[in-house]
C-alpha cells in the first residue's frame, strides 16, 4: 500500500500508480469524507449540462439492456437502410 505525506496546506500526492488505475488527471474533483476514521477520497467528474440525459438511471438501464442483447447475440443486422427502414412498418 503506497504511503504518502501531507503537505502545506493539508497537500498530498496521489501515487501515479492509483491515479492512472482511476484515471485522475490533473484538474478533476475528489468527493473527501470522513469514514469510520478514515479518509476517503472518490473521483468526480463533470459532465456538460447538455450530456446529462446520457448519465440518468433510465437512459443507462437501456443502455446495459442493449449491451446484454448484443451480448447475447439478440440483434438484427440489415443489407441496407431501406430494408431497416421497412422492418420498422
Amino acid at each position: 500500500m503506497p504511503i504518502t505525506r501531507v503537505r502545506t496546506k493539508g497537500q498530498i500526492t496521489i501515487p501515479e500508480e492509483i491515479r492512472r488505475t482511476l484515471r485522475l488527471e490533473e484538474g478533476d474533483l475528489v468527493d473527501i469524507a470522513i469514514e469510520e476514521g478514515s479518509i476517503v477520497l472518490r473521483p468526480k467528474k463533470l459532465i456538460e449540462a447538455s450530456q446529462t440525459w446520457f448519465w440518468s438511471d433510465a437512459w443507462q438501464s437501456g443502455e446495459h439492456e442493449a449491451s446484454a442483447d448484443i451480448s447475447a447475440g439478440r440483434l438484427t443486422r440489415f443489407e441496407s437502410d431501406d430494408d431497416f427502414l421497412r422492418s420498422l412498418g
